[in-house]
């Protein structure tokens, strides 16, 4: 139960088949977290786009929205974490643009998750939620709200190239990650200018942009070298960051032990 005593959306979703759980006019949708197992940058479009060649997999936990649809015509999103409390995200969040994509008015409320700036999709996937919901599966439009909106909204195990609009479905493959997400917010366009500053260098680690993302933000080598230290294991950054993960379950206080889940 959430601190003022009403059912989490998360509760509500592991208790979905229950026909009380969700108002009926109502729909409750899970967004999954997503993890860049790799990634290469392997070009630059014109318009200063970074194309990339990565393997993207969804992850077994994630954001909650509960949405209603408004037959008056106007929307409105809140945003919460899991005991209630109110977060932030600012006036041009990614659900709305979702929401004005597919012309459909709604009120949702997101109950928050996955960590923001974690480099693990939790805006994207919540606009993917959204856009699924309103029957919308047009790829090339979804990139347009962001690089993995596309990934987010196909999930299971895919590999992505281009600016993320080219999704093309792998084998699912059952895997096991542990997290650990710094407090350290990564700025991707950051990150992607470090990249080119340094001349594109290929990192040595499954991830090209992982040199760049220490330049950016150097701090994050301290939580690398704590998962390190106790998982005998390299750890490698999740996209642009902030997370870093290994292969395997190693629980332990600040971590998330995570299972791939297949497509939609």
């Amino acid at each position: 139960m959430s601190s003022n005593g009403e059912r989490s959306l998360r509760q509500c979703w592991l208790e979905r088949d229950s026909m009380s759980a969700v108002p009926v006019e109502s729909a409750l949708l899970f967004a999954p977290a997503k993890l860049t197992t790799s990634l290469r940058v392997v070009g630059l479009r014109g318009d200063g786009y970074h194309l990339i060649d990565a393997e993207m997999v969804s992850l077994d936990f994630g954001d909650s929205l509960l949405v209603s649809s408004d037959a008056n015509g106007s929307s409105t999103v809140t945003f919460t974490d899991v005991v209630g409390n109110v977060v932030d995200i600012g006036p041009d969040d990614l659900v709305t643009r979702a929401l004005a994509m597919v012309g459909r008015h709604a009120t949702v409320q997101v109950e928050k998750v996955i960590p923001a700036g974690a480099g693990l999709g939790g805006g994207s996937s919540d606009a993917a939620a959204i856009l699924s919901w309103a029957g919308m599966t047009d790829l090339s439009k979804a990139v347009t709200l962001g690089a993995d909106v596309a990934f987010c909204l196909s999930g299971g195990r895919a590999r992505v190239r281009g600016i993320g609009e080219q999704v093309e479905p792998l084998p699912f493959e059952g895997r096991t990650f542990t997290l650990v997400t710094p407090p350290v917010l990564c700025s991707t366009p950051a990150v992607y200018k470090a990249w080119d500053d340094l001349g594109g260098p290929m990192g040595g680690n499954g991830n090209d942009l992982e040199p760049a993302a220490l330049v950016v933000a150097p701090e994050l080598a301290r939580w690398r070298d704590a998962l390190a230290d106790a998982t005998g294991l390299r750890p490698r950054l999740a996209g642009s960051g902030s997370t870093w993960f290994v292969e395997g379950s190693f629980p332990g206080v600040g971590r998330v032990v995570a299972h791939t889940s297949p497509a939609r």
